[in-house]
C-alpha cells in the first residue's frame, strides 16, 4: 500500500505539518483538499504515532472512492485520480516528515545535539545505502559525522545483530591512544588514521560523544589538512 511504502521510516515534522496546512485535532492532524476538479476530496489523517490514513468521497453524494486503491481499476478517470493522489502524499511526505532511520536512544541524542549546536542535517547521499548519512560543515563542505547501520560482525564483533555507529574525525596520535575495538574502532569505511568509530550502545557516555563531535567538527574546518578524499 502505497502510505505504508510512502511513510516508513518518517516522523512527522511538527512544524512543518501545520505550516503545510494540516489542523491539529485531539492530536492528530488533518488535511483536506479538493481534487479531481472539486468532484472528490481527499483527507489525510496523520496519527501521533505518525501513522497516515487517507479518504476521499465524492463531493456531491458524500459516497467514499475507493477505487484508486485497487491496482487492476483502470480507466482515464480513476488514473487522473491515482495520479493526483499519489502527488498529494508525496509532496506531504517530502515537506512535513523527516526520515527516522535511527532508532537508538544515543542516535536521536546526538542528532538533536548536532542540531542544536551546528543547526545541521543529516544528509542521504547515497540510494543503496538508505541507512548511511553524513553531517558535514557549511564553509568548509566537509564531512564531521556519519551515521551508519550495520551487522556487529562488521566491526568484529560477536554475533549478527544489526547496530548503529558514528564515524568522527580524530588527530592520528589520540586514536592511537583510546582505540580498543570494544568501545573505540577504526573508521568504518574511512581513513583509519584519521576517524574512530563509536557503537551507539550506551558503551560510551552521551557526554563523551559530545566531546568529540566537537572536536571531529574543528578538525573538518577549512584550515586543517585533508584527511578523507571522498
Amino acid at each position: 500500500m502505497l502510505t505504508k511504502a510512502l511513510f516508513k521510516d518518517r516522523i512527522i515534522n511538527k512544524g512543518r505539518i501545520l505550516d503545510y496546512g494540516f489542523e491539529q485535532v485531539e492530536g492528530d492532524y488533518i488535511y483536506r483538499t479538493a481534487i479531481a476538479k472539486g468532484q472528490m476530496q481527499l483527507t489525510v489523517i496523520v496519527k501521533n504515532n505518525n501513522e497516515v490514513d487517507t479518504k476521499i468521497v465524492d463531493s456531491e453524494s458524500g459516497e467514499e472512492y475507493v477505487m484508486h486503491l485497487v491496482d487492476a481499476a483502470t480507466g482515464e478517470f480513476v488514473g487522473a485520480i491515482k495520479e493526483e493522489y499519489e502527488s498529494i502524499l508525496r509532496r506531504i511526505e517530502s515537506y512535513c516528515f523527516d526520515k527516522d532511520i535511527f532508532k537508538s536512544k544515543q542516535a536521536h541524542e546526538i542528532i538533536k545535539y548536532i542540531r542544536s549546536n551546528y543547526n545541521d542535517e543529516l544528509e542521504y547521499l547515497w540510494e543503496t545505502f538508505p541507512k548511511y548519512a553524513v553531517w558535514r560543515r557549511k564553509d568548509s563542505r566537509k564531512w564531521y559525522g556519519i551515521l551508519l547501520t550495520i551487522p556487529m560482525e562488521k566491526l568484529g564483533l560477536e554475533g549478527t545483530d544489526i547496530i548503529e555507529i558514528l564515524d568522527l574525525r580524530i588527530k592520528p596520535a589520540e586514536l592511537e591512544e583510546i582505540l580498543d575495538e570494544r568501545k573505540y574502532f577504526f573508521g568504518y569505511h574511512m581513513n583509519k588514521k584519521n576517524w574512530l568509530t563509536i557503537c551507539l550502545n550506551e558503551t560510551v557516555p552521551f557526554e563523551e560523544i559530545c566531546r568529540r563531535i566537537d572536536t571531529s567538527y574543528e578538525l573538518a574546518a577549512k584550515n586543517k589538512s585533508k584527511s578523507y578524499k571522498k
